[in-house]
């Protein structure tokens, strides 16, 4: 099973340089990280075990000006390695971070104890035994990475802390959260990060989230080679052709289409580090995004208002932050109503897939099997509350009865949902607009308006006349009362038809037509006789060939 360990401890406590002795790799790749010493940014390399797994290893900041990176590398691992110094034990950020491991549920993993070599072997029991007690039931190993000492220990202790790690949930919809954007010569745009859940290969077709914007995969690679299909728990590098390096970056999420809802707002059950009052603004980290958000508390669950949409589902976890870290949460609801009701997040902690569902999610999102979904209704595999329906029915209806009765018409849903659910919202679709059924276009008082326009365009044969009423000009269009010709300009229909008659004719006996002729045919100007063969060229009846004018197809009789 596919895993990935990252690292946690204080500033210089030797973090990446225990990750170079164990995989041979720099994590240290900006320039201002080996200018200063520390690591700033995020760092990956592959960890081979000696059962000849292979681990995918994050190496995090230690600084406490960095915990924000500190927290993104952490949300994507299954097993954590915590790093201290022999020569000074456990300091702030080694407790902030094993904090965050814990908020994050990240329960398995090793205690390094790094610089054995630099101290006496007293003062390293003494930190062992501090690390036991910190954290209990994690193997603490006594390491030096400077001069080789166990590392091979080390290695068999990250090997059965793996075997302690439960299964990622990998037949879920795919879930990738970003953490890196970078292009290469030939290639493009490639993003990088944890697989949280399902698998990801070549040609996959997935969407960026929140921005909403379709993609498709054209490689996929993990630790740098090539691969056909990468599985959860995999640290992946995915090519992704068409998208520009600016329209994604670190917290986006990539994930299957219409698989997990984008909201604003989450439910959630708190842990609380330090008191976090009703109303406070909080930084939320969740997946590798950061966000900005109001707490709205109710007992010991709360509601976080996001500044910006996140992409969650329920059970996974979010740490809150002000400076330091307060607390975290476990997301009960990843797309809940505006609300601060005690008695739902009852219902919702309890699992009440009903009081979940408002809006229409696709049903392998709830993760519940074939189990029956009393109190929601389903269309194909979309999932939603008879209440939501009822809304959205009647919004729907209220568009329609403000429509224009010339088209009583509204374009139809753009949701990914709309071919399943809008039978059940009581339209039909028609193209790209849907309708009440049976419902037609109908003049009403603008009768003696279209009477007029038609006749003026009559009067004027073939000269176009400018029609500023899109609406009335489509209708009447429908209807057969004129045809519109260039932007905003019509002529009659019998005219157009005569047009028509005479182009027809000298096509079948000449075999085409050029400008010059069709002009002299309908005794028109060079600019009438233009938009009309322009009109026919869009009606498929002529096709361009040079200068001139040849029939497409034989003429409707």
């Amino acid at each position: 099973m596919p895993l990935t360990v990252g690292t946690a401890g204080h500033i210089d406590h030797g973090k990446t340089w225990l990750v170079r002795a164990l995989t041979g790799k720099d994590t240290d790749r900006l320039p201002e990280e080996r200018e200063r010493g520390i690591s700033i940014d995020l760092g990956y390399a592959p960890l081979e075990l000696a059962d000849g797994r292979r681990l995918s290893l994050v190496d995090v900041p230690g600084h406490e000006r960095f915990v924000r990176n500190m927290v993104a590398g952490a949300t994507g691992i299954d097993l954590f390695l915590l790093v201290v110094d022999a020569g000074e034990g456990a300091r702030p950020q080694t407790r902030e971070h094993l904090a965050v491991l814990r908020l994050l549920g990240i329960e398995q993993g090793v205690v390094a104890i790094t610089k054995v070599d630099a101290v006496e072997s007293g003062l390293v029991e003494l930190v062992m035994e501090e690390a036991r007690e910190l954290v209990p039931g994690a193997e603490v190993v006594a390491t030096s990475a400077k001069a080789g000492l166990g590392l091979d220990e080390l290695r068999d202790a990250l090997a059965r802390a793996a075997d302690s790690v439960a299964q990622r949930q990998a037949e879920g919809p795919t879930r990738l959260f970003v953490d890196r954007v970078f292009t290469l010569r030939g290639i493009g745009t490639v993003a990088t990060g944890t697989l949280w859940s399902g698998s990801i290969g070549e040609g996959d077709e997935l969407r960026i989230e929140p921005q909403g914007l379709d993609v498709r995969v054209r490689s996929v690679q993990v630790h740098d080679t090539a691969v056909e299909r990468a599985d959860a728990g995999q640290r992946v590098a995915v090519a992704l052709p068409g998208v520009e390096r600016g329209q994604l970056g670190r917290g986006d999420a990539l994930v299957e289409r219409g698989s997990y809802p984008v909201s604003y707002r989450l439910d959630v059950e708190l842990e609380e580090l330090d008191p976090i009052r009703d109303g406070a603004r909080l930084h939320v980290h969740h997946g590798t995004a950061e966000h900005y958000a109001r707490v709205v508390r109710a007992g010991r669950f709360a509601q976080l208002r996001l500044a910006v949409p996140v992409v969650a589902a329920r059970g996974d976890k979010v740490v809150l932050r002000e400076r330091t870290t307060l607390g975290g949460g476990t997301v009960l609801d990843p797309s809940p109503p505006r609300h601060a009701d005690p008695e739902r997040f009852e219902v919702v902690q309890r699992g009440d897939i009903a009081a979940l569902v408002h809006a229409p999610v696709r049903r392998a999102t709830l993760r519940v099997g074939n189990t029956e979904l009393n109190g929601l209704r389903q269309a194909g595999d979309w999932v939603f509350s008879p209440g939501w329906l009822e809304e959205e029915r009647a919004a729907l209806h209220d568009r329609l009865a403000a429509a224009d009765p010339l088209d009583p018409g509204v374009n139809a849903p753009s949701d990914l949902w709309a071919r399943e659910i809008l039978p059940l919202l009581g339209v039909e679709r028609r193209g790209a607009r849907v309708y009440l059924p049976g419902a037609e276009g109908s003049l009403g008082e603008r009768a003696d308006e279209a009477a007029k326009l038609e006749a003026d365009l009559n009067a004027a044969g073939l000269t176009p006349l400018k029609v500023d009423d899109r609406e009335l000009a489509s209708y009447l269009e429908r209807a057969g009362r004129l045809v519109r010709v260039g932007d905003g300009l019509a002529v009659g229909t019998p005219a157009f038809e005569e047009a028509k008659r005479l182009l027809v004719d000298e096509c079948e006996r000449e075999g085409s037509i050029t400008l010059a002729r069709f002009r002299d045919l309908i005794g028109a100007g060079r600019k009438q006789a233009q938009l009309l063969l322009e009109r026919f060229d869009a009606d498929g009846l002529t096709r361009r060939v040079g200068d001139e004018r040849v029939l497409r197809r034989k003429p409707r009789a």
